[in-house]
């Protein structure tokens, strides 16, 4: 892709409003916060003072609505106290020039590698940035400076307390994302009656995980509708994939597969009807020819062999998960001792030794993040050095852009800067519009100063272009707020906003961090982790007394989170105008078919685990040992771009089939990994295009 198609989809990508679910109740209480912390500094104290603590309560109430899994009071004072600080450090070197600037890169260096930690993380450091940049200027001494910043801290304060008073719908994040798990399960089964190896994207389950870990104190509070069902759609997912392929499970065609469709028909059924009652906090209501059908397949099923076996520990399975749903609502506990060991997330103390080792490893200059971090600390001092040197005054909003458009990867940085300056031109022109029309006083600016901030957080989802323009707006009633005049604000802000922006999308061009050159790397891990999992469920085959069910577990986790690194940097790797080196979109395409088949094939495999007393299998011992040892050099080769080999596992599988026949699951899964294994071969063979793939058995 050329620059110039690059730059027009970011563009177009930049302005497009998107249509999202509204959350007006929440909205409101993030404007009422900072209604009543505007309104009592005008009332007690001064304009000034009240536009700090105005940025205070607005910055606060912006981080609530990210998507963080942490209590939302703790979310606010945290930007809160981090606003106070940067403003009050900010301050006292704002005098020197030479002095900020120092402090400006040292900050923005911090911000960015923020970012490490996570997008939450990153947001709010960047939030400390861009704030301080405005509010440096409000003071005039250091007193005054600690009493602004304290009252930004006040801000904080506010907020959490109105969520802490007026809590909507608590738990519903957590309860969205599980219901959404669910419903994703119920309409995989659905499809499954159509294709029986549809595709499964496992995003959901993967919100569902992290938004089931929990501080302590939240695991003493939590209802315990949202702590059993997880686990058991996690058990689902290869139940269904199991039942409905037409090699492991029933045969394609007959009686057995009209049955398995009216299972796969009822488990979708039961699954939505468990996903509305977590949803909503009520009973679980089944339909009765649902809860027949299933009642049909325990007792007088046509199914034989692995698919009887698999529609019995389906419809275990959901009863479990009605029972775990049909909790009373309002009853609390601990997390499940099941859970424990895993799902607990760090207080903030013991998230310092975890930033601290995600900041050790991003400190390299091959780092995404670490390159960032020095990226947006030189655009922001080139901002602020500009816009000082500038005879347009507010020359703070040049880095104050600069920092807010910037992020570690090209689509998003060029599609904020874009939408940055469009919702800046229409924000501040409207402000500015009305401020000229109306002249309002302190209180008329306030009140048009929440309304906008209303908007703002009610609209947030929709696109970034329309954060930018409520933002323009609420900046400049503000500042009106504090006396400044309509016709400054217009033409400075809209200046220096370009420049800001135009700034960080040259930064961005000159020293890049592109995803393409790493995609192979991305692949090789993902390989890499598929093969962990299928070694730890062969591993399970060939010494069932040994069978350890956490490993396996961990394992999965570890593929699944490689997979979306990979799909995300794949995604991101398409819009960048850089030309593929390594691998084509269609080996591209093609590779990512075989792993995600070679995936699925474990998954069945899993879903078929023999019990601890069960008899050993040698084949499955002497295949796993076999893709053990081709396992590390294939990872080698599709980094090197080399032809990968997988000789030694297609001999062990067909010694297994010599020695054990060719009938039960794991020799039937391990055929169709090895054809996965080949067909990924192909897909990345040196040359480009490959050999024709292989045709799956039927």
């Amino acid at each position: 892709m050329g620059w110039a198609t690059a730059l027009k989809k970011t563009a177009r990508a930049g302005l497009t409003v998107e249509r999202a679910r509204l959350e007006p109740l929440l909205a409101l209480r993030g404007a009422c916060g900072v209604a009543v912390v505007i309104g009592l500094l005008l009332a007690l104290a001064t304009p000034s003072l009240a536009v700090s603590s105005a940025f205070g309560a607005f910055a606060s109430g912006i981080v609530t609505f990210q998507r963080s899994w942490r209590p939302r009071p703790l979310l606010a004072l945290g930007v809160a106290a981090g606003l106070g600080v940067s403003t009050f450090i900010g301050y006292l070197a704002a005098a020197h020039h030479a002095l900020f600037v120092v402090l400006l890169a040292a900050w923005t260096l911090l911000s960015g590698f923020a970012w490490a930690l996570g997008p939450v993380s990153g947001f709010v450091a960047t939030q400390t940035i861009a704030v301080m940049l405005v509010t440096v200027t409000l003071p005039s001494s250091v007193a005054g400076a600690a009493e602004h910043a304290a009252l930004i801290v006040f801000g904080g304060v506010v907020q959490a307390a109105l969520i802490l008073l007026f809590p909507i719908r608590p738990w519903g994040r957590q309860r969205d994302v599980l219901a959404d798990a669910l419903a994703a399960e119920a309409d995989y089964a659905r499809r499954l009656r159509h294709d029986p190896v549809a595709p499964f994207d496992p995003q959901p389950l993967m919100e569902a995980r992290e938004a089931a870990a929990l501080t302590p104190r939240q695991a003493r509070t939590r209802p315990r509708q949202l702590g059993g069902p997880r686990g058991v759609a996690e058990r689902i997912r290869p139940v269904l994939a199991s039942l409905a392929d037409p090699v492991l499970g029933a045969p394609a065609e007959g009686p057995e597969r009209d049955q398995v469709r009216d299972l796969l028909a009822a488990a979708a059924t039961v699954l939505d009807a468990v996903a509305r009652a977590i949803r909503w906090g009520k009973p679980v209501r089944l339909p009765p020819e649902a809860v027949a059908t299933l009642q049909e397949a325990e007792s007088g099923s046509r199914l034989t062999g692995p698919a009887r076996r698999s529609a019995l520990r389906l419809a275990a399975l959901l009863g479990d998960a009605v029972e775990a749903s049909d909790e009373p609502v309002r009853a609390t506990g601990p997390v499940p001792e099941a859970e424990r060991r895993h799902l607990l997330r760090p207080t903030g103390a013991g998230l310092l030794p975890v930033a601290w080792r995600a900041l050790r490893r991003e400190a390299r200059w091959s780092s995404p993040v670490g390159r960032h971090a020095v990226r947006v600390a030189v655009v922001s001092c080139a901002a602020y050095a500009l816009g000082s040197a500038l005879p347009l005054g507010h020359g703070y909003w040049a880095p104050m852009t600069s920092v807010m458009v910037m992020r570690p990867d090209f689509a998003q940085t060029f599609q904020r800067g874009v939408a940055r300056f469009a919702g800046t031109l229409v924000g501040v022109w409207a402000g500015a519009g009305l401020m000229a029309l109306f002249h309002p006083g302190p209180w008329v600016s306030a009140g048009l100063a929440v309304s906008t901030v209303a908007l703002q957080y009610l609209l947030m989802r929709t696109g970034y272009i329309v954060v930018s323009t409520c933002v323009g707006a609420y900046i400049v009633f503000l500042l009106g707020i504090a006396g400044e005049g309509w016709s400054q604000t217009l033409q400075d802000r809209l200046a220096l906003t370009l420049l800001g922006g135009v700034l960080a999308m040259v930064g961005y061009a000159l020293w890049p961090t592109w995803e393409t050159p790493r995609l192979r790397d991305r692949l090789a891990d993902w390989l890499a982790n598929n093969g962990q999992y299928a070694l730890a469920v062969l591993d399970a085959y060939a010494r069932p007394a040994d069978r350890a069910a956490r490993r396996v577990r961990e394992v999965l986790l570890d593929a699944r989170a490689a997979r979306r690194e990979w799909e995300d940097a794949a995604a991101r790797a398409q819009q960048e105008p850089v030309r593929h080196r390594g691998i084509s979109r269609k080996a591209e395409r093609e590779a990512e078919a075989a792993l995600t088949t070679m995936g699925r094939v474990t998954m069945l495999m899993e879903a078929h685990l023999p019990d601890r007393d069960a008899e050993p299998s040698p084949g499955a011992g002497r295949f796993a040992a076999a893709l053990r040892e081709a396992l590390s050099p294939a990872e080698a080769a599709v980094r090197e771009r080399r032809a990968l080999d997988w000789s030694g596992p297609h001999a062990a599988l067909a010694e297994w089939r010599v020695r054990e026949g060719d009938e039960g699951v794991p020799v039937r899964a391990s055929e169709l990994l090895v054809e996965a294994l080949q067909e990924l071969a192909q897909a990345l063979a040196p040359g480009g295009r490959g050999r024709k793939r292989s045709p799956r058995r039927p």
